[in-house]
């Protein structure tokens, strides 16, 4: 199977930066998107940012400028830089990934996607 694992997040204050970090492993062959998205409370999930295995970005409207994703092809991770952090910026954030594997018996599996535990990103002072 595939596991992500997420780390990085905590609390800051507005105007401050954070860095996460998602790393994949298991038996991966490839991985396609690899994606953060995040949901506060009492709200649904939301995009924030994506990146394909090409390296075509997308970002929310509300985190362009702010926020930059990055991937490491080479560590099967993304990263996501947070700058200029604002208070409706608290949510969980989670990883995203496209990945396509194999199973302990060695069949392969293409495309399924998989998500990491979260990881809390508070913006208070």
């Amino acid at each position: 199977q595939v596991q992500l694992v997420e780390s990085g997040g905590g609390l800051v204050q507005p105007g401050g930066s954070l860095r996460l970090s998602c790393a994949a492993s298991g038996s991966i062959f490839s991985i396609n998107h690899m994606a953060w998205y995040r949901q506060a409370p009492g709200k649904q999930r939301e995009m924030v940012a994506g990146i394909t295995s090409g390296g075509t970005l997308n970002y929310a409207d509300s985190v362009k400028g702010r926020f930059t994703i990055s991937r490491d092809n080479a560590k099967n991770a993304v990263y996501l830089q947070m700058n200029s952090l604002k208070p409706e910026d608290t949510a969980v954030y989670y990883c995203n990934a496209g990945v396509d594997f194999s199973d302990s018996d060695g069949r392969p599996y293409v495309g399924y996607d998989f998500w990491g535990q979260g990881t809390q990103v508070t913006v208070s002072s």
